[in-house]
Parts: structure tokens; sequence; C-alpha cells
């Protein structure tokens, strides 16, 4: 066997296998003398069928598959001793006059190689990385939150401002009966809302749905009702009070800054809570910074490293390569579509490479056990021991596809680090409104 390539330029080049009879054939005879031990042919007995026939029914579908076998093989070998960096596949050249019936074979196959990269980290123009911080308005709304959260419901005989209304939507003809509750500023509009004032337990009120909530979406969710069905409805319900609730908030005490940080005297005053709630609300932010400066660092990357890809021989291998073959014009509109992340994936696999970033398989369990931990926080934040969380993210890495999710997240991390590290970068702080304005305008 011989394998050659030749270049057509610095990104296609073309690849030349040619196989000898001599490479193949011992291994056809002999799946062929299986054949025929096995082979149950009317009018032989079994073991003595003729090797002519065996070879006529089954000889160029064995040969077919131990030449492609041959050919897969030693193409992979090629290209990893070669160290050849390819994109895509090889994607074998039509033959015109090919015939199984040669005793020596030559097939060809196009490379797309990738391309020289260089990246720029000298940036002149400095890249914002914002530092988020909640601000007065947002520590004040956190702070009546955390109050209503662990405040209580008093029962009251007649609807006010603000009290949560419990009972049954009802409408026979449009098969309405639901149980449910809202709050009086659930409502849209002062019709609406007045229909309710001074209303006491026992009384059913009518109204119309169209426009009955603030949300479109409530409507459906009150009505027990499927969305399609909901929208533009226009009918008369009854909705009959079966209790009337006060929301009373919390008072601010150390029963609350106890209960609230789930640790007796961790926080004994209301500025310490306002400290406290400042520094998670930090913490939390910190992912939405990163996730935006790796957003501004990727189409820095981008704009700054140009190079040429093998554009004809990937959207040919894009045609292929799918479950369904596509048209050349299906093809080159999905390359248009996924150039730039062809692109951002070079770029990163250049970082990686000239940088030797690795991912460690106890990096990847100890950002699985922060999730789990950021997930038991949501629920209560039980506490389990180091050997028993252990277990749970050994249990969620056993899934391969959230394993793979893990590490491509922790290597999305150690490639931003570096960035950080090797662009320049202007912090500036925000808070977290004024940073929704400025990214997401």
């Amino acid at each position: 066997m011989q394998i050659t390539k030749e270049n057509s330029d610095n990104l296609n080049a073309v690849v030349k296998v040619n196989i000898d009879k001599s490479d193949y054939s011992e291994k056809v005879d002999k799946i062929l003398k299986d054949y025929r031990k096995t082979a149950n042919i009317p009018g032989f007995r079994k073991g003595h069928v003729p090797m002519g026939m065996i070879k006529r029914q089954y000889g160029q579908a064995v040969l077919a598959d131990e030449v492609n076998k041959l050919i897969q093989e030693s193409l992979n070998n090629y290209l990893t001793e070669e160290k050849l960096d390819i994109l895509g596949n090889p994607i074998p050249k039509e033959q015109e006059d090919f015939s199984w019936d040669s005793d020596d074979y030559s097939f060809e196959f196009e490379l797309g190689l990738a391309p020289e990269i260089n990246i720029d980290f000298n940036n002149k123009k400095a890249i914002t990385h914002y530092k988020i911080s909640a601000d007065k308005e947002m520590i004040d709304d956190q702070i009546k939150l955390i109050q209503r959260q662990f405040g209580k419901l008093v029962s009251q005989t007649e609807v006010k401002e603000g009290f949560t209304l419990v009972g049954k939507f009802t409408n026979e003809e449009e098969g309405i009966e639901n149980e449910t509750s809202f709050k009086l500023e659930d409502l849209k509009g002062k019709k609406n809302k007045t229909s309710f004032l001074g209303a006491k337990t026992g009384d059913t009120i009518q109204v119309n749905t169209k426009g009955l909530f603030e949300k479109e979406e409530q409507l459906a969710t009150f009505l027990g009702l499927e969305e399609d069905k909901a929208k533009d409805l226009d009918v008369d319900v009854n909705f009959e009070i079966t209790e009337i609730n006060e929301e009373v908030p919390h008072e601010l005490n150390q029963e609350l800054f106890d209960k609230y940080t789930r640790e007796e005297g961790k926080i004994t005053s209301e500025e310490e809570l306002k400290n406290f709630i400042k520094e998670q609300a930090a913490e939390q932010f910190v992912q939405h910074s990163d996730q935006q400066l790796l957003n501004d660092t990727t189409e820095y990357l981008l704009e700054s490293t140009k190079f040429d890809l093998p554009t004809e021989f990937l959207q040919k291998w894009i045609q292929i390569s799918g479950e369904k073959e596509l048209t050349k014009e299906e093809a080159k509109e999905e390359f248009e579509k996924s150039e730039k992340g062809i692109r951002y994936q070079l770029i990163e696999a250049k970082i990686i490479k000239d940088n030797d970033i690795q991912v460690k398989p106890e990096e990847v369990k100890d950002m699985m056990k922060e999730r789990i931990k950021m997930q038991m926080a949501q629920y209560g934040g039980a506490s389990f021991s180091d050997e028993q969380m252990d277990q749970f993210a050994n249990q969620m890495l056993s899934n391969q596809e959230e394993a793979r999710k893990i590490s491509e997240q922790v290597m999305s991390g150690k490639i931003l680090d570096l960035l950080k590290e090797k662009l320049k970068l202007k912090e500036k702080e925000v808070s977290f409104k004024k940073f929704a304005d400025e990214v997401y305008k």
C-alpha cells in the first residue's frame, strides 16, 4: 500500500491511496473460506460448496468491505502520523471508470487543511469588564421580598388593595371550573379591580375574560385553560370567593435575619442585612459579567484574527455529512450560518494548544459539586458530607452528555482567565440595571 499527498494550495490537498492485491487478498480468502464452512446452499452438503460458487456469490461484497476497512484504517493512521490538522473529514473523489474486477485499486480523497492562525492579544482599545453591584433600589426590593417570603397570611373578610383572593372561576358553556388564587394587583384596569374591592367571603363576582389580567398568559393559568383556548377569549365568568388573605410582611428583626441566613446571629442589624445582600448579589453577578466579557473578547478575537478557510471544501463536506444530503445552495447557506462558529472554534483551539490548557478530572468534579450545592441552596440548602457530595457528583458525571457540558464549561473558564491576563481590559462598576441597559439595549 502506498499513500501520497499533494497540496493544491495552503488550504486544500488530495491524498491518494494505492492498494495492491497483496494488501487484502489473504484477509478476503480467509473470510471466504469461513463462509464456505457455514454456507447453506441447496444441493450441497454444509462445508462442501465449491469455492468458485462462494466467490461468485459473496466475493465482491467481501472484497469491497475489506478494502473499505483497509482504506479507513490506513487513511486515519496516515493523518495521525503526518500530524495533519484537517477540517471536517476526507471526502472521496468520484471515479467514473472504477471497477472491482481489477486487482489493484487507487482512491483519492480531498482534504480541507486548517489555516495558520496568529492571534493578536495587543488590543489597543481596552475591552470593558463590568463589575456589577446591587444598588439601593435593588437591595430595598430584595429586603421587601425577604419580608414577604417569611411573612404570614392573615385571613380577612373583605377585599382590599394588596389582598389575595382564593376561589373558583366557572363558566359552564366553556367548560371552565378552576380553583385558583390571585392578587388584586394581578387584575388589569380600574374597572376589574373595582368589581372585587369590598367583596366578602362567599360572594360571587361576574367579570369578562377580555383584558382581565395584567399579563395575557395569566388568564390561561387562572382559568385552567390551554393557552390557545385562552387567547382572545371573550366570555363572562363567575368567581366565587372562598378565602380573602392579607399578606403581612415579617418584621425586620433578629428572627427574620436568622431565618434568611439559616444561621443564628450571623446578621444582627438591618445594615448588616443590606451588606449581606450586596455581597450575595455581587457573587451572582460575576456570572453575568464574565459571560459578557467572554462575548466581547470573542468578538474582538474574531475581528482581529484574520485567516482564510477552505470554503469550497467545507461547503462540499456540509453538503454530504448530514443525515440527509443537501443541495449546493443549502450547503452554502448552512456554511454562511456556521462560518463564525467555525472560525472561533479554530481560534479557541489555537489558544488551547499554544498555552497547553488542560481540563483535569478533579476540576470537572469540583465544578459539578458546586452546581449541586447551588441547586440544593434553592431548595432549602440541605447539608451533605464530602463523601455524599462525591457520590452525587460521580452519579451526575456518569452521564456522558452532562460530563461533556461541564468539561466545556471548565475549559471556557480557563480560556477566559487567560484572556483576562493577556488582553487589555478596563473595569467599569455599574448597577445591574445600568449593565442591562448597556448590554441588552
